[in-house]
């Protein structure tokens, strides 16, 4: 019977079974190989680790890691997730079942783009959703935003003083007029023609409509959205907010009592969704485990 179950090995989990380790609580770190920066190169705006490759991290928490008599870490991933507070019951991908009494979620979310011939492959190298990750690599040079025109126009607020000039290609269906104008307006080029594909070109990208073709340092998707990697938050009847993301407090706690989340897949209430940040990610790890440590002291 472990104290805790930590399923997910980004920095959430990582962070959280670190601490939980620390506090001599036995903890099992069930790491399935899948992460939402997988294809990543550097991770950026992370203080101390700006330019770190996520394996590198990874790799090193993991070894600080197994310097903790108490923390277990298998390769394996958890199928599911069953019981109730003191008394989970975790099935594991190679069909063991372990046993704990709390569970910190911390699987993150799997970003489902729009479906652009090309975009799956650049993803993570030259092709991103966040601007502080990922802005500053593209200062003075050009980019192109794909997606609708409300979130291309919160992109180019956010991007309009890093990069040089911005192009914007809508996605599936060529922008309405009054679109148009407001995107125009905000001192950028918009395409008149929906993204048909998208191909590395050298160091930069080709974005190809039915007409025409751009050449841009970098895409910056303001389409898709996100799902969790794992079923667990349904397995357990979790209470979920507008955004599709575990409502946890700030302890990370979740609806079902000794059900703890953290990482992209949760957030509080108070804000509008996950924000996608590995030191942001890291404290959510660390505050569920003390949240942990707190329900182990009040029992």
């Amino acid at each position: 019977m472990y104290d805790a179950i930590v399923i997910g090995a980004g920095p959430a989990g990582l962070q959280a079974a670190l601490t939980l380790g620390r506090m001599h609580r036995p903890t099992l770190l069930l790491d399935s190989g899948e992460y939402r920066n997988g294809t990543v190169l550097h991770m950026h705006n992370v203080v101390a680790n700006d330019g770190t490759p996520p394996a590198e991290f990874r790799a090193t928490a993991r070894a600080q890691l197994a310097e903790y008599a108490d923390v277990e870490l298998r390769d394996v991933g958890a199928q599911t997730v069953t019981g109730s507070d003191g008394g989970f019951v975790v099935r594991l991908a190679d069909g063991e079942t372990v046993e704990t009494r709390h569970v910190i979620l911390a699987t993150g979310v799997a970003d489902d783009l729009p479906d652009i011939p090309g975009l799956q492959d650049l993803w993570g190298t030259k092709a991103f959703s966040c601007p502080f990750c990922d802005g500053h690599e593209h200062a003075g040079r050009s980019i192109g935003i794909l997606g609708p025109a409300p979130r291309a126009g919160h992109l180019i607020g956010l991007l309009g003083r890093i990069v040089g000039d911005i192009t914007v290609f809508p996605v599936e269906q060529p922008f309405a007029a009054d679109e148009t104008r407001t995107l125009e307006g905000l001192g950028v080029r918009v395409s008149a023609e929906p993204v048909a594909a998208v191909a590395p070109e050298a160091a930069d990208v080709r974005i190809t409509t039915a007409s025409t073709a751009h050449t841009v340092a970098g895409v910056f998707v303001a389409s898709g959205s996100l799902r969790h990697r794992a079923p667990f938050a349904d397995q357990l009847g979790l209470e979920l907010l507008p955004s599709g993301s575990i409502e946890i407090d700030d302890f990370g706690r979740t609806s079902q009592p000794g059900v703890f989340a953290a990482g992209d897949l949760a957030h509080r209430a108070s804000l509008p969704g996950p924000m996608a940040s590995v030191l942001l990610a890291s404290a959510a790890g660390q505050m569920a485990a003390v949240g942990v440590i707190q329900s182990l002291m009040a029992h």
